[in-house]
């Protein structure tokens, strides 16, 4: 008893110590966590490919032609949309800004007669719409999508250097995790004070989300994103290769989706006189988006991931609001280990903080 008294106090000691170290080492990386969960997730979607290859080369070759195919399938696509994204949303919002698309959308609706046919019903309600007040809404509409989409290619040309850098930073990461990374995996398992079954069950969650989210939801998106764009250059319509990568994007959206796009632009088609243009967007957008959410997607994901749709959508756009374009990596992750957590907790630990039945 008394041994255990003296090691009591030297235990404690050791836990501050480990406790400090931990937070100083957390410090030391936190400038960089955005680079390295990125490279962590990345590793676990090309892991298959390196594994392939390291069957018939060593490792470290194998890890350097994984971080290549990344560079090639990443990082050229990045440098090669920037340039384009960035002329067509400049020209969006210098349209947005002058009187051109003012007028344009004056006569539109002067042609169409649409707020006449609107104004009877909305004046039941003590609410009418002018042409002025919408043409002023689409107006800065316009403005705020083309501004925030310059900015944000106009961020990344204008720090080139610093993309560059991180990019290269991240891959460096890749090829370590690649090679190491079953021994970190083994290390950080051993730390945690979890059963061994239970650490493997929340990494495996973490690979099949990251899976999900990286393949499938962007091979989904870049489908949906072609398609649009080439529908919307087919027709005539202004920047196809900008809506198609703003619709790539929403395609990660399960609720809203490419629909944010393409039913504003049924409408326009519609008070534009083009009646079966609108009806062709409506029906490829249903036809499209039931396809890929009903049947391409849960074909691909199976049942390694189950998540209600809510959920993935608040996921996503809470991820959006706190970490940028990135939180749509990061916001399903943060929900999935919670998720898996309450699992382990229901089929684990619940019936130890229930009080006992006498």
């Amino acid at each position: 008893m008394e041994h255990r008294r003296h090691k009591d106090p030297i235990l404690w000691f050791f836990l501050a110590l480990f406790l400090v170290s931990i937070f100083l080492l957390g410090r030391l990386i936190w400038p960089f966590i955005s680079i390295i969960v990125l490279a962590a997730v990345l590793t676990g979607v090309f892991n298959p490919f390196y594994a392939l290859l390291k069957r018939k080369m060593r490792a470290s070759l194998a890890s350097l032609l994984t971080c290549f195919l990344v560079f090639v399938l990443i990082f050229i696509p990045i440098v090669l949309f920037v340039g384009i994204l960035s002329k067509e949303a400049y020209d969006l919002y210098l349209m947005a800004k002058s009187a051109v698309l003012k007028e344009e959308i004056q006569v539109l609706f002067e042609k169409s007669q649409i707020l006449d046919r609107i104004n009877p019903l909305l004046s039941r309600f003590d609410f009418t719409i002018t042409g002025e007040e919408l043409n002023k809404a689409i107006s800065e509409i316009g403005k705020s999508i083309g501004l925030f989409l310059y900015g944000q290619a106009s961020a990344i040309a204008s720090n080139i250097f610093k993309f560059v850098l991180n990019f290269f930073f991240m891959l460096l990461i890749m090829y370590f995790l690649l090679i190491d990374g079953d021994k970190m995996l083994s290390f950080i398992m051993d730390l945690s004070p979890l059963p061994d079954h239970q650490d493997q069950q929340l990494i495996q969650k973490f690979k099949d989300m990251a899976g999900a989210i990286l393949v499938v939801n962007s091979l989904s998106g870049i489908v949906q994103g072609i398609f649009g764009g080439t529908v919307f250059a087919l027709f005539g319509l202004k920047s196809p290769f900008m809506w198609g990568l703003i619709m790539a994007i929403l395609a990660f959206l399960p609720i809203l989706g490419i629909g944010v796009v393409f039913l504003p632009t049924a409408v326009y088609l519609f008070l534009s006189g083009r009646i079966p243009a609108a009806v062709f967007f409506i029906v490829a957008y249903i036809v499209v988006t039931v396809g890929i959410e009903n049947f391409l997607k849960p074909k691909l994901v199976g049942q390694r991931v189950q998540m209600h749709v809510l959920l993935v959508f608040l996921s996503i756009m809470g991820g959006l609001k706190l970490f940028g374009i990135l939180g749509i990596i990061y916001g399903p992750l943060v929900v999935t280990g919670f998720i898996t957590l309450t699992d382990i907790y229901h089929t684990s630990y619940q019936q130890l903080v229930e009080p006992s039945e006498e």
